[in-house]
C-alpha cells in the first residue's frame, strides 16, 4: 500500500518540510525544554525511545497526548507543545505507508532534540469511546507481543 504521489521525507529532503510541528505527551514542560530520545516510551512500558515523534498536524499530536496519559494512568488529558526540529528527521515508519499510504498525518520522528517553543492549550479530544477503542487495540497488540512502535 503506498501513494503514488507521496514523495519520502528523509534526512537529506527534511530541510523542504515546513512547520509549525506539535508533539503530545503526558509530561509537563515548558517553553525552551528539549525533548531528547534515550527516554521511556510514552506508548510501551519498559521501553527506551530512540526517537522523538512529532507531526506538522495537530491532531497526531492530540492522540499524542491522549494516549500517553491513558496508557500512565492519568486522569488529564496530557499537553501539546509546539516544537522546532534541531537536527534532521525522517518520516515516522509507524504511520508511513504501514497503517496509511503516504504519509497524510506528516508525522516524522527525529534523534536529535526537538526544543519547545509553545503550548497549544486550546484543542479538543476525541470523545472517551474513541479513545478507549483506541486503547483498546493498543493493548492488544502489546498483549500479542506486536510492539506498536518500529524505533
Amino acid at each position: 500500500m503506498s501513494d503514488p504521489d507521496w514523495t519520502p521525507v528523509t534526512h537529506a529532503s527534511c530541510g523542504n518540510v515546513k512547520g509549525p510541528f506539535y508533539h503530545g505527551t503526558k509530561y509537563r514542560l515548558e517553553a525552551g525544554d528539549l525533548l531528547v530520545p534515550g527516554f521511556a516510551s510514552n506508548f510501551e512500558e519498559g521501553r527506551i525511545s530512540n526517537n522523538v515523534y512529532f507531526s506538522a498536524l495537530l491532531e497526531p499530536a492530540v492522540w499524542g497526548a491522549e494516549l500517553a496519559t491513558a496508557l500512565a494512568g492519568g486522569a488529564d488529558r496530557g499537553y501539546i507543545y509546539i516544537v522546532e526540529p534541531t537536527g534532521s528527521f525522517e518520516d515516522d515508519p509507524n504511520l508511513t505507508n504501514k497503517r496509511f499510504p503516504g504519509n497524510p498525518t506528516q508525522s516524522y520522528r527525529t534523534r536529535h532534540p526537538l526544543s519547545i517553543v509553545g503550548e497549544v492549550k486550546d484543542w479538543e479530544g476525541h470523545p472517551k469511546e474513541v479513545l478507549q477503542q483506541m486503547l483498546d487495540g493498543l493493548k492488544e497488540k502489546i498483549r500479542q507481543g506486536l510492539a506498536p512502535i518500529e524505533d
